[in-house]
């Protein structure tokens, strides 16, 4: 369960252990989506009138193609966190580190809080292994799996203009 009474965290803590699936509406399109649900556990209380602070982990997965060869990586997760919640019009309004919520609501829903800071945790590009050899340029064979027998590409660094012109300029 992430959403929570506010009328009840006024007057004392409560312990956060719920999960937000893949599925979920939260989610928007383009989001880096999570492959199995994000287990969210800690601790939400009160940080006085009208704010709130949850201080806890999420651990989650992800699977995502490697940036040089586009087999797919399983990624986990795992990461301390701590955000603030404050009312819309309260003086914290203008902090990109605080979350927003609508104090006239009856419910303090976590899921946008987590939502974001997942966003923000999970890695958006990630390597298959650290000696990845990638693909070929001309015919696509996967470099870890086989050779091909493309010739190498020879192409002139961008900078070759650059390097002869300063050597004129000397």
């Amino acid at each position: 369960m992430l959403s929570f009474d506010i009328r009840s965290l006024e007057t004392k803590a409560v312990h956060v252990d719920g999960s937000i699936q893949p599925d979920d509406p939260i989610w928007e399109e383009g989001d880096v989506r999570p492959s199995r649900p994000v287990r969210v556990i800690g601790r939400l209380s009160s940080a006085g009138e009208g704010r709130f602070y949850f201080s806890g982990r999420i651990d989650g997965g992800l699977v995502l193609p490697c940036r040089l060869c586009l087999e797919e990586v399983d990624i986990a997760v795992d990461e301390e966190v701590h955000f603030l919640l404050a009312g819309i019009g309260a003086d914290e309004a203008d902090d990109p580190d605080v979350f927003l919520y609508d104090p006239n609501a009856r419910m303090l829903d976590l899921r946008a809080a987590v939502r974001e800071t997942w966003l923000l945790t999970a890695p958006a590009y990630v390597q298959c292994r650290e000696d990845c050899k990638g693909l070929c340029a001309t015919c696509g064979t996967n470099l870890n799996e086989s050779t091909c027998n493309c010739a190498p590409t020879k192409t002139e660094s961008r900078w070759g203009a650059l390097l002869r012109h300063q050597g004129d300029a000397h």
